[in-house]
């Protein structure tokens, strides 16, 4: 058969353990044909065949992200950018010029701002005295606590508070009033409601579908927002991903697109879980699953929060936080937690639970040891603090560390004050624990969590090669191999794809990534640096930067 593609003269890293390096590629078909020396691919060529000299540059299979918020970070890429701003002033003079440039939204909002962004707790009158007129907000990275000022809040209802389920706060004032900040998603849903998109936060909000169903108009613009989440993957290398939020109208926006010709990365899209709903709900989920099983869209799994984030403190503790009597709470009760997770594994159906507290990590653990189904690859997602008895049991029930290279404090963009804030220092050596996991035979899945952080694998690669253990605590990075085996085979597997993606190997989907560079020589504090010089989704070039300007090949 003649190659349709073939990428030679590369260093190739297949992660494949019975032939794990090769020089060249070849495709067809969407898949791979043949892996191997130049000589042995090169004689694959014929007249209409592409060719691409990799100039001894790495290729690697396509990066598996494994947990990111694809629609969430589509939409959020033209709202203002927060990273870095520290300061009032710094604060003002970006909002102000963000609404001189956007004078007919309905809300103003920013993305990425620091807890510390002030020196002292965000209130309402502090932004209201940045923009008062207009109803303005921002978000913390962690996309867990939303600051919104006086005319934000009215309009959304919340001035005078709201009743909440557990676990969601609008932080109340001494005066009777709300006093800006809005902790989880329930409590801060009303003012993301006022930009019109709250549809697209359903998945993660209330697990719901949209009513009405958008229209054709509704969804074309919707599909806009993730055309541009997918193409900011697509320069990073990233050709599967695993969506950690989302209801059936996400997968029919990625089919639409998948028939459109637009669909640029294989997406597995959850059913969202609630507290509050009925186990009859998880019907939906088993519905879901068998309308989405291609290649390109797939669902398959239910998503759960189990707590909250350290930083507001809503992450669930089996101690309480230094220097306060909180702990948090978990979202659902540990009994009923078991029960749901029995009948998802009922239904066949994976389970994936955000736990970082070491009190959710191990009623997690506690649910998926009670589900009895070690062979549906449940993963818990972060694992940011975790009680020493509790280690062993995640490589002994075969779950998942479904954990972010860039979120430890101090090994990327996250300051190590939260580390002083929020962890006892007798504590440090559980915290954001990956080499340790791995050692006691958790396997590994390796993300970005985007948009809470920079969706950049190469940074994440840096961030995992180059963390500086906590004071007084051990090493907790894995090898590079361990690393990029995490990006790509690992969280395949993880997500159930390994007869499909994350390997290098004849059959397989053609999903590569060529580095722009060679990957074991570069040093590790410059990784982060290195470029994406090709990413090849099914065949097909989702992103080429030297032909950038004319879009997809």
């Amino acid at each position: 058969m003649q190659a349709e593609m073939i990428v030679t003269n590369a260093k190739v890293l297949t992660m494949d353990d019975g032939h794990p390096r090769a020089e060249a590629v070849a495709m067809a078909g969407g898949r791979i044909l043949a892996v191997g020396s130049r000589a042995e691919i090169e004689a694959l060529a014929g007249p209409g065949t592409k060719v691409v000299d990799a100039g001894g540059r790495t290729l690697l299979p396509g990066f598996v992200e494994s947990h990111l918020h694809l629609v969430l970070g589509g939409n959020e890429l033209s709202q203002l950018q927060l990273g870095g701003v520290a300061g009032f002033e710094e604060l003002a003079s970006a909002f102000r010029a963000y609404a001189a440039k956007n004078p007919g939204l309905p809300l103003l909002m920013a993305q990425g701002a620091a807890y510390e962004i002030l020196e002292h707790p965000v209130t309402r009158h502090d932004l209201d005295r940045v923009i008062a007129d207009r109803p303005i907000a921002m978000m913390s990275p962690d996309h867990h606590t939303v600051w919104a000022n006086t005319a934000a809040l009215t309009a959304a209802g919340l001035l005078h508070g709201a009743e909440m389920p557990a676990g969601h706060v609008v932080v109340m004032a001494e005066d009777g009033t709300a006093a800006g900040e809005l902790r989880e998603f329930e409590a801060f849903s009303p003012v993301l409601a006022l930009t019109g998109d709250m549809h697209l936060q359903l998945g993660i909000a209330t697990g719901g579908e949209p009513t009405p169903w958008p229209s054709a108009d509704q969804r074309a613009k919707d599909k806009e927002k993730v055309a541009a989440g997918l193409a900011h993957c697509a320069a990073h290398g990233i050709t599967s991903m695993v969506n950690m939020d989302g209801n059936r109208y996400t997968c029919v926006l990625l089919a639409e697109m998948e028939a459109e010709g637009r669909l640029t990365a294989r997406v597995k899209v959850p059913f969202h879980f609630k507290p509050h709903m009925d186990l009859a709900e998880l019907e939906r989920a088993s519905a879901m699953a068998a309308e989405f099983k291609g290649d390109w869209v797939t669902s398959g799994f239910v998503k759960m929060f189990m707590d909250g984030v350290v930083d507001s403190r809503t992450a669930y503790m089996l101690n309480d936080y230094p220097g306060t009597s909180e702990r948090g709470e978990p979202l659902f009760e540990h009994e009923r937690f078991k029960e749901i997770c029995r009948e998802i594994a009922r239904r066949d159906l994976q389970i994936a639970v955000h736990a970082i507290g070491d009190g959710a990590v191990r009623q997690t653990i506690d649910g998926y040891e009670a589900s009895g189904r070690p062979d549906l690859r449940h993963r818990i997602e972060h694992i940011e603090l975790i009680d020493r008895a509790d280690v062993p049991r995640l490589g002994a029930l075969g779950i998942t560390a479904s954990v972010q290279p860039p979120h430890p404090p101090g090994a990327m963009d996250f300051p190590m004050s939260t580390m002083e804030h929020v962890f006892h220092r007798n504590r440090w050596r559980d915290a954001y624990l990956t080499k340790t996991l791995a050692d006691h035979g958790a396997p590994l899945a390796f993300a970005s969590d985007w948009p809470v952080t920079d969706v950049s694998v190469m940074r994440g690669i840096q961030a995992a090669l180059t963390r500086v253990p906590f004071d007084g605590c051990q090493d907790e990075r894995v090898g590079l191999m361990e690393i990029l085996r995490a990006y790509t085979a690992g969280g395949a597997w993880a997500a159930h794809w390994e007869g499909l993606t994350g390997v290098l190997k004849p059959g397989m989907a053609a999903d590569l990534v060529l580095i722009d560079g060679d990957i074991e020589a570069i040093p590790a504090d410059q990784i982060g640096q290195t470029g994406i010089a090709l990413t090849i989704a099914g065949g097909r070039v989702t992103h080429d930067p030297a032909k950038r300007a004319g879009g997809v090949a």
